[in-house]
């Protein structure tokens, strides 16, 4: 039997490695060797670098999963030669030459973010009053208090980078669409996932936050993606 690939996970905006600790646990007690980047977010290609550069440490064959921006930074980290696959939560997809703000300019913009507030640094922050029903209106008040509240704020310039070729265009692709999401227009997550021609397209009733609401269904999507590349 084949042995399973390494997974890394990539975390988005406003966040951090720990948004993924309902899913590591699970990964992990199926056998998976998995990693989750702390990225600096601070630019596209800052973060693309520090998570090309863990993918390129692991050994074996490797997948990388990005939540939301962390879409953005496996698209481009990807090309690394031992990564085999992209899974995609919720999450950006952009082409070449792309920005996550021309993105964001195709349609109305999400009711989230009208949370999004700048520092005098050029960071972006959400509201701590408006984290809830922005980003994660499918969690508990607890979970969604302490993920307000330990937030990692991300570089105005993320969103104004503009994308490498991607690598969804060369390695197999699986996306997970949150259709209650108010971070990421649903329509533009599924046209995303369109277009890199995904091997699997699951829409969950979920907050932009399905990673943390929706562990079992992300946990499962890895899964298949380790499966159609071993």
């Amino acid at each position: 039997m084949a042995a399973k690939p390494n997974i890394i996970l990539v975390h988005g905006a406003w966040g951090d490695a720990s948004h993924w600790r309902h899913v590591i646990p699970p990964l992990d007690a199926k056998g998976y060797r998995v990693t989750a980047v702390q990225n600096p977010l601070t630019s596209l290609a800052d973060d693309v670098d520090r998570t090309r550069r863990l993918a390129a440490a692991q050994d074996g064959p490797t997948i990388l999963v990005g939540h939301s921006y962390g879409g953005a930074v496996i698209s481009g980290a990807g090309h690394e030669a031992n990564v085999v696959g992209l899974v995609y939560v919720a999450a950006f997809g952009p082409d070449e030459g792309e920005s996550l703000g021309g993105i964001f300019g195709r349609r109305e913009p999400p009711s989230g973010g009208a949370a999004i507030r700048p520092d005098a640094d050029g960071f972006l922050w959400l509201d701590r009053g408006l984290f809830h029903q922005s980003f994660c209106q499918d969690l508990d008040a607890t979970e969604s208090l302490v993920m307000a509240l330990t937030q990692k704020p991300i570089a105005g310039r993320c969103f104004e980078d503009k994308a490498g070729p991607p690598a969804w265009k060369t390695k197999p692709s699986w996306y997970q669409v949150s259709t209650g999401d108010h971070m990421i227009p649903p329509q533009t997550e599924q046209e995303m996932a369109e277009r890199m021609n995904a091997r699997k397209i699951v829409s969950l009733d979920a907050s932009h936050a399905s990673l943390a609401s929706r562990p079992d269904e992300i946990v499962a999507l890895v899964e298949e993606a380790a499966a159609g590349v071993g």
